[in-house]
């Protein structure tokens, strides 16, 4: 179990960082007032509509068999390994395929926090000799910080929870080592029938997931600055 709640975190601080970092630069592309950015939003927000469990499936015939096969006609070996046979390769998959599902979401988060901030405060930064970088890290990013509060929190406590992903694209395969600590609960409790140790398994876990999401909350709410 410690094994899987240690995957667990490491797979959670990738995740949240990359999910925010795409989503973060997703909702600046889509706020530039560019020719149908409202495409744009939609397109990117639909990965969040599918369930985890088709988009498991989805991405693990294009590891499996798209990919493979592109491998194959591009260096004319029939033996090429799909990522989802290794270790590595497994949790690379997961961390891509939550990143892709979740970072829509989160691009809608920041797309409000950027419409919120009023662009005089941004002229007058520019007119007092801000470069638009300046600009973007000392005046919008401050005034934005109640959506970098809101979408790292929830980023957080998906990552931490998640199961229907990790279910459908590796079953903890290869050799369980990409089992995260939501299936080792579940096999434990459902699979194994031992349901003790699995609800203190879920004790656990919640009680971590408490402990990140509300001392992350309290830290960057601390912070938040009014125009």
């Amino acid at each position: 179990y410690w094994s899987s709640l240690s995957r667990t975190v490491v797979y959670s601080v990738i995740t949240v960082a990359l999910v925010n970092v795409v989503a973060f630069a997703l909702a600046y592309a889509v706020t530039k007032g560019l020719k149908s950015q409202n495409l744009f939003r939609a397109g990117f927000f639909i990965p969040n509509l599918i369930g985890g469990i088709v988009l498991g499936y989805v991405w693990k015939f294009v590891f499996n068999r798209a990919l493979v096969a592109i491998a194959e006609a591009l260096t004319h070996n029939n033996a090429s390994a799909s990522l989802l046979s290794t270790e590595n390769g497994a949790m690379f998959c997961l961390i891509l395929v939550s990143v892709w599902q979740y970072a829509g979401y989160m691009m809608l988060i920041y797309v409000a926090g950027f419409m919120s901030v009023d662009q005089s405060l941004k002229e007058a930064s520019l007119i007092d000799g801000c470069s638009p970088k300046q600009a973007m890290w000392h005046v919008i990013i401050p005034l934005m910080r109640a959506s970098f509060v809101q979408c790292i929190f929830l980023s957080t406590t998906r990552c931490f929870m998640v199961y229907d992903i990790n279910l459908s694209l590796t079953k903890g395969e290869p050799f369980n080592s990409s089992v995260l600590a939501a299936m080792h609960v579940y096999n434990q409790a459902f699979v194994y029938k031992n349901y003790g140790t699995g609800q203190a398994e879920a004790l656990v876990l919640f009680l971590a997931c408490a402990v990140i999401g509300v001392t992350q909350v309290f830290i960057g709410k601390r912070g938040e600055v009014e125009a």
